[in-house]
């Protein structure tokens, strides 16, 4: 009896160290005395950044996402086209993202200072945090310690969340890589600075589903703003904002505009306008800005911890684009 209970306790321990490793050596003090600066190297980078580019935290924090849900945090989407490796990049959701030469001045000041340190996983994380902050959003202590790739997954972009997906679907895709409707909520919220093209929503304005007539979650005055911005047969890379009463600063009017019908995409409206669990999430985030600061930071974290390499997988990429 007790070799049979040795044996199961066992089994469970391996499961255990298995299921939990990729979490376990994630940590906000990684770097305390392999890279101390770390942060303030960043943030000097990004607030140069800013300054000429005021939307680049919405798409840093884009690029983060998209990376995360393909194979977990890992920086592979950074990866541009070599021998044996498909980038990423050239997938369909990814030919809009953009960012990366920040990515490379943020890495090239962190091997000066810290050569062979720092990945470019969590460069991505760490930028994202100090430019919603900076932008008026939440702080939130940043678990570090990933490892980048080796490899990227081209065919594996399909698990991105994509603009002209129903809640149904987005949902499903959040759950399979262990984020909840919360998570889902919460992390819609970073459009609530950015802007979206035309080809994103366009499909809303004038032909939702094949009806012949607009989406009919769009509030009429909203979307005759949008048609003046996108005509139908128009331009699909003119941007709108995500969030037309503050449109760069991160605040929770984006919940907001949700309750007013004045969701930019599909995948925003339906957050309120699909009945279901996010309704109520919608309603106290757009009550609360403090409640949505507070699980938009825990939600950051939960979706840093998707799979990430830690110990001796993967490598530290001295060239975000490009394996050693």
């Amino acid at each position: 009896m007790s070799s049979s209970f040795s044996i199961v306790a066992a089994i469970i321990l391996v499961t255990i160290c298995v299921l939990g490793n990729s979490n376990a050596q994630l940590s906000s003090t990684f770097y305390t005395t392999t890279c101390p600066n770390v942060t303030s190297v960043v943030r000097g980078v990004v607030e140069q950044a800013q300054q000429n580019d005021i939307r680049i935290g919405a798409k840093l924090i884009r690029v983060h996402f998209h990376d995360c849900f393909v194979n977990g945090c890992d920086g592979s989407i950074m990866l541009d086209n070599a021998d044996g490796i498909e980038s990423e990049k050239d997938a369909a959701p990814n030919q809009s993202t953009d960012g990366y030469d920040v990515v490379d001045d943020i890495k090239t000041a962190l091997e000066n200072v810290c050569p062979g340190v720092v990945s470019c996983a969590d460069i991505l994380a760490i930028a994202s945090q100090i430019l919603v902050s900076a932008n008026g959003g939440p702080t939130w202590e940043v678990q570090l310690g990933r490892r980048d790739s080796r490899t990227a997954n081209r065919a594996g972009t399909t698990a991105i969340p994509s603009p002209f997906e129903n809640l149904e679907q987005i949902a499903k895709k959040f759950s399979d890589v262990g984020l909840d409707s919360t998570d889902l909520v919460a992390l819609s919220g970073a459009h609530t600075f950015g802007r979206a093209r035309c080809a994103t929503f366009v499909h809303r304005l004038y032909n939702f589903s094949g009806t012949g007539n607009p989406d009919p979650t769009i509030d009429t005055t909203y979307l005759e703003t949008l048609r003046q911005i996108c005509p139908n047969g128009g331009n699909g890379g003119t941007l709108a904002d995500l969030d037309q009463s503050t449109r760069d600063g991160f605040d929770n009017n984006y919940f907001a505009n949700l309750q007013n019908k004045r969701g930019l995409l599909q995948t925003d409206q339906e957050l309120f306008s699909t009945s279901g669990d996010t309704v109520a999430i919608v309603n106290r985030f757009a009550n609360s800005q403090s409640d949505f600061f507070d699980s938009f930071g825990q939600s950051m974290i939960n979706m840093g911890n998707i799979r990430p390499l830690t110990g001796s997988d993967g490598e530290i990429r001295s060239d975000c684009k490009r394996v050693n």
